[in-house]
């Protein structure tokens, strides 16, 4: 059994990704495909970075910590990756959590103003 191996176009369809977004993610040294001639070749190392890196994003997580976070593996091994997504992920979810509260009250002040503006009108 071969290894899984996607070229260009089936790693935008696979991922949902423009394929500008691809590039991009090639040219600032995320993803690193095989090359035959013109064609580029992503194979099963790729389509895992791409999954974290997806996965990181969905998070909001810059480009650029990912890619630190991903050299990391390569130059460190898996512990201190693990240890710095850590350090990356307390502080992410601290900012979501603040985020949350603002929303959290933006929706209370906003419905407290349609409720008003309701009643107003009824009256």
């Amino acid at each position: 059994m071969t290894p899984e191996r996607l070229n260009f176009k089936e790693m935008c369809a696979k991922f949902d990704v423009t394929p500008r977004t691809l590039r991009y993610y090639e040219y600032i040294e995320l993803l690193q495909p095989e090359r035959e001639g013109r064609a580029r070749f992503y194979g099963p190392r790729e389509i895992a970075r791409m999954t974290l890196i997806l996965r990181g994003r969905k998070f909001g997580i810059k480009l650029e910590e990912l890619r630190q976070w991903l050299l990391m593996y390569e130059e460190q091994g898996s512990k201190a990756q693990m240890a710095a997504f850590v350090d990356v992920a307390n502080r992410q979810l601290k900012d979501l959590n603040e985020q949350r509260e603002q929303l959290d009250e933006a929706i209370a002040e906003l419905t407290k103003v349609r409720d008003y503006a309701i009643k107003s009108s009824q009256d």
